[in-house]
């Protein structure tokens, strides 16, 4: 299964600029498993100050869209099992560990998120992801999150 940007805004209460996934090129909620993408562009609002003459993507972004890719996969997996969504509860991030960010990303790249949830108990999901440019890995982690009330 694929989304699309506005499938994305019914599952993500994340709004622009802090919507980091552009696309969903797969859901696997049987084996639990994501494939999204996010566009990096020249034109994002962080490159003017991060750096002017060397734009870099911000590695607290990176895990921060890596973290909605798996937000992403949290919810259409409750969905597949029918559980129902409440509107008073969100996934927040609970944890994050074992992050590395091995290579810069900059203006032009195209990111690909590979998540899987390794485990779900409670309202507690812990997932793995790994995050990719041009078929080489250029950060992971791995995330806990909790579905609460706000």
């Amino acid at each position: 299964m694929q989304l699309n940007i506005q499938q994305i805004k019914e599952i993500l209460p994340h709004r622009y600029p802090f919507l980091l996934v552009d696309k969903v090129l797969e859901v696997d909620c049987d084996e639990g498993r994501i494939t999204a993408q996010k566009n990096v562009t020249a034109n994002e609002e962080f490159f003017n100050g991060h750096f002017p003459k060397q734009p870099i993507m911000p590695g607290v972004l990176i895990v921060e869209a890596m973290a909605q890719a798996t937000g992403i996969l949290g919810v259409k997996m409750m969905h597949s099992v029918n559980e129902q969504l409440d509107e008073k509860k969100l996934f927040v991030l609970a944890g994050i560990d074992k992050v590395r960010i091995k290579k810069p990303v900059v203006p032009g790249d195209i990111l690909i998120f590979e998540a899987k949830m390794n485990k779900i108990k409670r309202g507690m999901c812990k997932s793995s992801v790994e995050t990719f440019v041009d078929g080489e890995v250029v950060a992971s982690a791995e995330f806990l999150a909790a579905y609460r009330e706000m």
